[in-house]
């Protein structure tokens, strides 16, 4: 048990380091864009390649990952971290800054099937689901840190956060090398592939296909807020990288207390669709909201809350798919992923072109957004109890 709790501590650690280079250039952004003449769609493109390259990508990493074995992949992954972030520290022109972005997209890839395979290794059917909500939230906590941490360091200067994480993702691999063996493969897994190939097909399923939209929805929503929030205040309020940090971190630390405290209690008493409703309510209005405050104090009070709405989203959402997936947790954790690389994709870009026609159009176009999934979940209760009675007809007409 000791073992394996280090395993998936170290597996956990590597996905939070990944993720949490994505996060990195936010505070910065508004100094580089100053520093080599960005505008704001530039600025999208350049956080979208991270996302991009690992949509691109992580199908033939997850073939390697099978091929090869898990554990050379994830090493291979964090090396690759390691350069992609020296290079941004280093880099002076915009071309240089967008290989980093690729070669750290590309690295997200091969670690992510890697550990995702390595952990439906060491668990079982009953103790997967736990796992693979673990890893979400190394994920999102990886996502959503990434810029206080990097807005920290930036007052050391503005590249010293691309230094700190190249040397953190070596550290990582070298950990990853001495303490990691490669796993026996497991043969629960085997259960799951009869329908591997009708895989798109059962994204359509409702049991699924609201929750995947749902997921692109929110990961849109939070996209498109995080990456433009450092341009925002920076251009509408003059905040400095150490105030968007304070912003940032403290929404991170109220989030996650918010998701200790209050997930299982919310979960028993509404349960998750009712929950995934009310944390798009309230990410939808305070995204809204960050349009009218014009206070530091309060600008900081709406960012500290907003943060409570997407960290319960997502285990809200990982929950329920995990307790309607049964044996295919696999299939399910990889639609997740690429529904919040498509998200990832699409928001920083959609949000870059609308913030240089007006700063306040990625929020207006978030709130939209996000008020669209409102709406789903309302005919998601409909179609889940629906759904049910149409699976009954069916059984009884084969029968």
């Amino acid at each position: 048990m000791k073992s394996y709790k280090i395993t998936l501590g170290l597996l956990l650690l590597n996905l939070f380091i990944a993720f949490l280079g994505i996060g990195l250039i936010i505070p910065v952004l508004p100094t580089l864009m100053n520093e080599m003449g960005i505008n704001g769609k530039t600025a999208g493109y350049l956080t979208a390649a991270f996302a991009l390259a690992q949509l691109v990508v992580s199908p033939y990493a997850g073939k390697a990952v099978d091929k090869w074995g898990r554990k050379i992949m994830i090493v291979l992954g964090l090396f690759i971290f390691g350069l992609s972030e020296l290079l941004f520290g280093l880099g002076k022109e915009i071309e240089i800054l967008f290989i980093s972005r690729i070669l750290g997209g590309i690295s997200a890839a091969f670690i992510m099937p890697g550990v995702t395979a390595y952990i439906a290794d060491i668990t079982t059917l009953e103790t997967r689901p736990k796992a693979l909500g673990y890893m979400s939230a190394a994920i999102s906590t990886g996502f959503i840190i990434g810029p206080g941490i990097g807005g920290f360091l930036a007052e050391f200067g503005t590249r010293i956060p691309f230094f700190f994480a190249g040397a953190l993702g070596t550290i990582a691999a070298i950990l990853t090398v001495l303490f990691i063996s490669e796993p026996e493969r497991t043969t629960e897994i085997s259960e799951q592939t009869p329908g591997a190939k009708n895989g798109f097909r059962r994204i359509l399923e409702p049991k699924y296909f609201f929750a995947f939209i749902l997921i692109f929805i929110a990961s849109f929503g939070l996209a498109a807020f995080e990456s433009f929030f450092s341009l925002f205040v920076d251009h509408k309020f003059q905040f400095t990288p150490s105030d968007i940090a304070i912003a940032i971190t403290g929404g991170a630390i109220v989030g996650a207390v918010a998701q200790v405290i209050l997930f299982d209690r919310f979960t028993r008493i509404w349960g998750e669709i009712k929950l995934i409703r009310y944390s798009l309510i309230v990410s939808a209005f305070l995204v809204f909201l960050m349009t009218v405050v014009h206070s530091y104090f309060s600008i900081l009070l709406v960012t500290f809350i907003v943060f409570i709405g997407f960290d319960l989203f997502r285990p809200a959402v990982t929950s329920y798919l995990s307790n309607n997936a049964g044996n295919e947790q696999g299939f399910v954790g990889g639609m997740n992923s690429m529904f919040t690389s498509l998200a990832n994709i699409s928001g920083p870009i959609i949000g870059g072109i609308l913030f240089d026609i007006d700063i306040n159009y990625p929020y207006y176009f978030a709130t939209v957004v996000l008020f669209l999934g409102i709406v789903i979940t309302l005919f998601w209760k409909k179609q889940t109890s629906t759904s049910s009675t149409e699976v009954k007809a069916s059984v009884a007409d084969l029968s």
